[in-house]
């Protein structure tokens, strides 16, 4: 088992709008930084792998006028399975209180072993890194957001036009297993580290042979779906949600 701490650097994520003022716009702000440090769990074994969120209730947080800001995600992730033998994934989704399950091939990840090493806690690590090309759907993303932008009163992302993407991770054949956090996977050790765009998902602790060993299954609650489908179904909704001028919106509430 091994424990994974998520943070994202939000330095691209800015608020603008005619009707909050500053201090609203700063509670919201802390509060999606709150929504962008995590805590994960895998579960593995020679082959098979879950991965999913610690589970803890947290408080809504007010600001001194009594104003409670509260994000909420259209969809939370649940348990990651991941079989590296078959090559295959399945996601348990809830998606505006429906389960679904999306099954999908785990992703190829061309994987560029470098000389670099490290340690992270006890373990030599060496580094990997994955290079994504930008595509014609990037672009054309990049495009429809900047019309969108153009009518909207209220904005939260300030999307850089798309470039190249490069993953870095860090793995350890001190522990052979072809398995990393979320759909990290491929490299002769597990994964301990993994940076991409402004996220850093980093192991804080590796437990070897447990006592209390967790059965790793196959997640079957929800709809089979695949993960074309369930996109396309998040698109549907999202496009619903929209008011006349593109926006998403947020309700903040005494």
């Amino acid at each position: 088992m091994a424990v994974y701490e998520s943070k994202t650097n939000l330095k691209d994520m800015k608020i603008e709008s005619d009707d909050m003022n500053d201090e609203m716009m700063k509670g919201i702000m802390e509060n999606m930084k709150k929504q962008f440090e995590k805590t994960f769990f895998l579960n593995f074994n020679k082959y098979e792998s879950i991965y999913e969120e610690e589970q803890k209730l947290e408080a809504p947080s007010a600001n001194s006028n009594g104003m409670v800001f509260k994000m909420e995600s259209s969809g939370d992730g649940g348990k990651t399975y991941k079989n590296v033998k078959d090559k295959t994934q399945i996601v348990e989704e809830d998606f505006f209180g429906k389960e679904f399950l999306v099954s999908d091939s785990l992703k190829v990840w061309k994987w560029e072993l470098q000389s670099e090493t490290k340690k992270i806690g006890n373990y030599m690590c060496y580094k990997a890194i994955h290079l994504d090309k930008v595509t014609a759907e990037d672009l054309k993303q990049y495009e429809d957001f900047k019309k969108q932008q153009e009518t909207s009163k209220t904005t939260f992302f300030v999307m850089e036009e798309p470039k190249d993407r490069i993953t870095t991770v860090w793995y350890t054949p001190e522990i052979p297993v072809s398995q990393g956090p979320g759909e990290f996977w491929g490299l002769p050790g597990l994964i301990l580290e993994a940076n991409f765009d402004d996220t850093t998902i980093l192991c804080s602790k590796v437990v070897l042979n447990p006592k209390n060993k967790t059965e790793i299954k196959k997640p079957k609650t929800g709809k089979k779906v695949t993960k074309k489908e369930y996109e396309s179904l998040i698109e549907k909704q999202m496009e619903q949600m929209k008011d006349e001028n593109g926006a998403i919106k947020i309700e903040i509430t005494r």
